[in-house]
């Protein structure tokens, strides 16, 4: 009997209600700052540097954290403090409402940095990284405090667009953006959808967790597993 809870405990099934969720690797409610932090540390490291050539700062997505917290308050509380700090840089990724993603600010500092060296957008790019970023904790930016506030010019904001550090949200705002994350979305994208093909195609769409971490993988992901893991047990697209 005790065998057998143990594999129940340990199994994904497709989720078919959002309710009573249990998540893997949940841990009490006391956790603080430094638990929340230390898993975003732990979340970046499942991240495959390599396949951008290092090219794009370490993205995790804020929804994985609630597959190892059990109180997502505490960890959008901590999270907050995080970036008010000026540690941590939030983004509207564009494919999901709900989906947000984490980098490091020094990170994402340096790689926009790296990546605009030698070109005509470096200076604008540098002046909103050093202006803007150290002291603004927005996801977005009207044209309006882009010009009055941070004394952009109209041209310095299309230089800005161009770079890819913002990117249209819609007539006269903008989202902060990741440069060429492009592909980043796409590959995550199409991991997940793998990733849950797996556990519905698995017998009466359930698979065990250490199981599916083993699994050999199609060209379809590209990622680690345990990245898609925390993704579809903190976005809720399975139940344990």
């Amino acid at each position: 009997m005790n065998r057998k809870r143990a594999l129940i405990s340990d199994t994904f099934k497709v989720k078919k209600t959002r309710n009573g969720t249990e998540k893997f690797g949940a841990v009490s409610n006391g956790d603080g700052l430094t638990d929340v932090k230390s898993t975003v540390e732990y979340l970046m490291t499942l991240f495959p540097r390599k396949l951008f050539n290092d090219t794009l700062p370490q993205i995790v997505f804020k929804h994985q954290l609630y597959s190892i917290h059990s109180d997502k308050t505490l960890v959008d509380k901590e999270l907050n403090k995080l970036c008010e700090r000026g540690e941590l840089l939030m983004f509207q990724l564009g494919f999901d409402a709900e989906a947000f993603g984490l980098i490091f600010a020094s990170d994402y500092k340096a790689k926009v940095l790296a990546g605009e060296e030698g070109r005509e957008t470096q200076a604008t790019v540098k002046k909103f990284l050093e202006k803007v970023l150290s002291s603004c904790t927005d996801l977005s930016f009207s044209k309006d405090k882009m010009l009055r506030e941070f004394l952009f010019t109209d041209s310095e904001i299309t230089q800005l667009v161009k770079s890819g550090v913002l990117t249209v949200r819609d007539a006269g705002s903008w989202w902060l953006s990741i440069p060429n994350s492009g592909k980043f979305t796409k590959y995550f994208i199409q991991g997940r959808k793998a990733v849950l093909g797996m556990v519905k195609k698995s017998k009466y769409s359930e698979v065990l967790k250490a199981e599916l971490e083993e699994r050999r993988t199609t060209s379809h992901v590209k990622f680690h597993m345990k990245y898609h893991i925390h993704d579809i047990v903190g976005a809720e697209l399975v139940e344990r």
